[in-house]
């Protein structure tokens, strides 16, 4: 463990992390310990906060009769299905008429989805080809820094096959990728991705990760500031919150393990509950999105993805009273029922800009020094639409991204409106400089 004094109090230690038997515990943002930026803080020269990014994803389109949003700052009004981000609108881009060329004209589905953060072609049959997506461009890139790469995480179990257009499904259930060849491999279950985090192993690991670091904290929040005990106050309680709950779905995977096992099936091909997956789609996805935020909070990771359900969806929603599944549903994407679910879905995204707005951080909060992006395949499911795709950004990235604006690309010409230009700015602003990526040579105007 690396230490350094600070002008604050040259006898103190500055910890990275905390540890305890089988486990260790990064700590957020705290101004009289900087935990980023140069091992020697000089004088009260501010530390840079780091940028993150992170990509949030809905299968098959949006309802598009709601999906709209006009003005800008303060007085931009937005559509139906946009309503749930209404407090962070002026840290939003409202984007549309962007296009993933190698998505459109090849089929529908898995096609449109498997390169949606890469924007390369695909290839048919059983050899999967493709590209490295941006996610893993800059998690590569950051890989020195941060102790997980990247989060790459999901809400529903990939599936395995074809399509009927000769694509393999692997497209449709993965958004992140390796390489040309490989998708990242995605964790589903919540107990295992917050382990990942605070790397927690061993025969402890039902033990609480806050009992096992309890004697450090204490002796840390002794001797830092005020404010910093109130911050590591709130982390804290955070963590044992999101603890709590990913105990419980623990033992429901070890239990669905066991029946795998006995009924000798793979525990992916087992149906929702019975794979150890939350009956409730709504406190996974919460829980997902949880430890997305703690895991930037504490710079445990920069980067990340979630695939909030895949192409194809099967997920239901009972609680939306929607009978239907999401594909299913999507073949009436102007109706009421869709409406809600794609306001469901943006709920989902808003919820975790506003766990990282409401994170303090060296001036401003972790949404600040974020790239928030919610995207889907496709514009119209009904249509299998992908000539325009539905993006939000949210977040600053440390002041480099003009935030509160509608910035609408229909019309242009298609060189001029494509996903991968706009990756590449995003890129830039996070010091991930690309001379092309995709099919985009050129950074995208008026970002």
């Amino acid at each position: 463990m690396k230490t350094s004094t600070t002008s604050h109090s040259p006898a103190l230690s500055r910890r990275t992390v905390l540890r305890g038997v089988g486990v260790t515990m990064a700590l957020p943002w705290l101004e009289s310990i900087p935990v980023w930026g140069s091992e020697t803080v000089v004088g009260d020269d501010p530390v840079a906060a780091p940028k993150r990014f992170a990509a949030v994803f809905m299968g098959c389109g949006i309802n598009r009769d709601h999906w709209w949003a006009k003005g800008s700052g303060s007085a931009m009004e937005l559509g139906k299905s946009l309503a749930p981000m209404e407090p962070l609108k002026g840290k939003m881009n409202f984007i549309t008429g962007l296009f993933n060329q190698n998505a459109t004209h090849v089929g529908i589905h898995p096609g449109q989805t498997g390169n949606i953060l890469s924007g390369a072609p695909l290839q048919k049959g059983s050899e999967l080809r493709g590209d490295i997506s941006m996610d893993q461009v800059l998690a590569n890139h950051f890989q020195q820094e941060t102790v997980v790469p990247s989060l790459v995480l999901g809400c529903e179990q990939p599936v395995t096959g074809y399509h009927e257009t000769n694509f393999s499904m692997a497209y449709s259930s993965h958004i992140s990728w390796q390489n040309k060849t490989s998708p990242v491999p995605m964790e589903v279950y919540p107990s295992l991705a917050f382990d990942s985090l605070f790397d927690n192993r061993g025969n402890r690991r039902d033990e609480s990760i806050l009992d096992r670091v309890g004697e450090e904290a204490a002796s840390l929040s002794r001797r830092v500031s005020k404010s910093d005990q109130l911050k590591l106050d709130e982390y804290l309680s955070s963590v044992r919150e999101v603890e709590k709950r990913a105990a419980s779905m623990r033992a429901a995977r070890e239990k669905a393990r066991q029946r795998a096992g006995d009924r000798g099936k793979p525990l992916a091909e087992m149906q929702r509950p019975d794979d150890g997956l939350p009956e409730d789609i709504r406190e996974h996805m919460r829980l997902m999105c949880d430890i997305v935020a703690i895991g930037f909070q504490s710079d445990k990771s920069r980067v990340a993805s979630l695939l909030l359900n895949r192409d194809l969806s099967g997920l239901f929603y009972p609680f939306l009273d929607v009978e239907s599944t999401h594909h299913s549903a999507s073949h009436n994407d102007l109706s009421d029922a869709y409406e809600r679910i794609s306001r469901y879905y943006c709920s989902q995204y808003a919820y975790l800009a506003k766990r990282l707005d409401a994170m303090p951080e060296a001036g401003g909060t972790v949404l600040d020094n974020a790239c928030l992006l919610f995207i889907s395949s496709m514009w119209s499911g009904n249509a299998h639409d992908s000539s325009k795709v539905p993006v939000l950004l949210t977040g600053g990235l440390g002041g480099t991204l003009e935030t509160g604006r509608v910035l609408d690309y229909v019309g242009k010409d298609d060189a001029d409106r494509k996903l991968c230009s706009m990756y590449l700015s995003i890129m830039d602003r996070m010091g991930v400089r690309q001379d092309a990526f995709g099919d985009a040579e050129t950074r995208l105007a008026g970002l």
